[in-house]
């Protein structure tokens, strides 16, 4: 089990303190979002992979139509020569709100299959363009995407909400082997743990105690113990060996992936 930390910097000067101390803390990757309303991924990763040896470097996800295969081959080439080989391409069809992005930068929007296709595309330019060539982690959750993340990934994200249940998260893994292969690991993406949550997130009205009383596994218990015993049991149960988490709250995270090798030599 693994986990990797999700950050957009907010100023430049304080960056390279923040990577390097997600390194220190033991975490496996950061992590960076492809917005308009965040820093560039590449440049941010590129400035991460500088102050770091060991910390590897994702972009969370990179919107495949809102870069030319050609484009994204000449990015990610320019990341795994500055990183040493660190970098690993997160790719995905691009948010839902992420159209009006796509307009802004003059590039087309077209129905969900057509954007899976340029998932595909892309990551085949990657891997044929860029040596040595990065991990493809895919975000996926619906069957197509699944089905194209077991064709073009190493890695699949399932792009789950906080709110999924148990219940849910064991349907979507199903439906994810059947589609994938019995082999394919796993990520999956946890929002809080014990009282706290990413502001943002509180917009639409979630609170951590909301969602676990609902079921939701987006939140981990506040106790480090119970916390690492729970995603361990995420990787027993569904092959789910990586877990992401907020970087505003990576220092309350930082207990629990403490205590992970610890409880995985038992």
């Amino acid at each position: 089990m693994r986990m990797a930390v999700v950050e957009a910097p907010r100023t430049g000067t304080a960056w390279p303190d923040r990577v390097t101390r997600f390194e220190d803390w033991g975490f496996h990757a950061v992590l960076t979002p492809d917005t308009l309303w965040t820093p560039s991924p590449f440049p941010v990763l590129a400035a991460a992979a500088a102050v770091t040896t060991r910390l590897r470097l994702r972009t969370w996800v990179a919107a495949a139509p809102l870069r030319t295969p050609a484009a994204l081959v000449r990015e990610v080439g320019a990341l795994q020569a500055l990183s040493g080989g660190r970098f690993d391409l997160g790719i995905g069809v691009g948010r839902p709100d992420a159209e009006g992005e796509a307009r802004r930068l003059t590039m087309s929007w077209g129905p969900v299959g057509e954007r899976i296709a340029q998932v595909e595309e892309s990551v085949g330019a990657v891997r044929e363009g860029v040596d040595p060539a990065p991990e493809i982690v895919v975000s996926a959750a619906g069957r197509r995407m699944l089905a194209a993340a077991g064709r073009a990934a190493d890695r699949v994200a399932l792009a789950l909400g906080p709110t999924t249940t148990t219940d849910e998260l064991t349907r979507t893994v199903g439906v994810a082997r059947e589609l994938c292969g019995p082999t394919k690991p796993f990520t999956l993406s946890v929002v809080g743990i014990g009282d706290l949550m990413p502001a943002w997130l509180g917009r639409d009205g979630l609170t951590p105690g909301g969602i676990r009383d609902g079921g939701g596994i987006g939140v981990l218990d506040a106790d480090p113990d119970r916390a690492a015993e729970a995603l361990l049991t995420y990787e027993d149960r569904h092959g789910i060996d990586e877990v992401t988490v907020p970087g505003e709250l990576a220092e309350a995270f930082a207990p629990v992936l403490a205590r992970l090798p610890r409880l995985t030599r038992r």
